[in-house]
């Protein structure tokens, strides 16, 4: 499921809420690509000190258990930034899903 994100500058992102599966493939590449530095840096250092513990073999440990908590941690940090559901369905959407926990005033389109 994707919700729309808008800022006080009027800027959009379209974010996916659930499973990450280009997480799940490409490990850290998603948090890169999307500029989320931190995330993509923590999840290098994982992936790389658990491959260093199991010779290489649990590198992937990582990439599986970050596909599932990735989306929802992007999208709190967004928030956090001041961005804001576009319309009344997405913020159902995110409250729903657990990101927010009740309604807010969000703009009208």
């Amino acid at each position: 499921m994707h919700v729309q994100l808008v800022n006080a500058a009027g800027g959009l992102k379209e974010v996916k809420i659930g499973f990450s599966w280009t997480t799940f493939f490409f490990g850290f590449f998603p948090a890169l690509f999307r500029g989320d530095l931190k995330w993509a840096a923590i999840m290098f250092v994982a992936a790389t000190a658990v491959g260093v513990f199991t010779l290489g073999f649990g590198a992937w440990l990582p990439g599986i258990i970050f596909s599932f908590i990735y989306n929802k941690m992007y999208v709190k940090e967004l928030l956090e930034k001041g961005y804001r559901p576009a319309n009344v369905q997405d913020q159902a959407s995110l409250q729903k899903a657990g990101i927010v926990a009740a309604f807010e005033a969000v703009p009208r389109t």
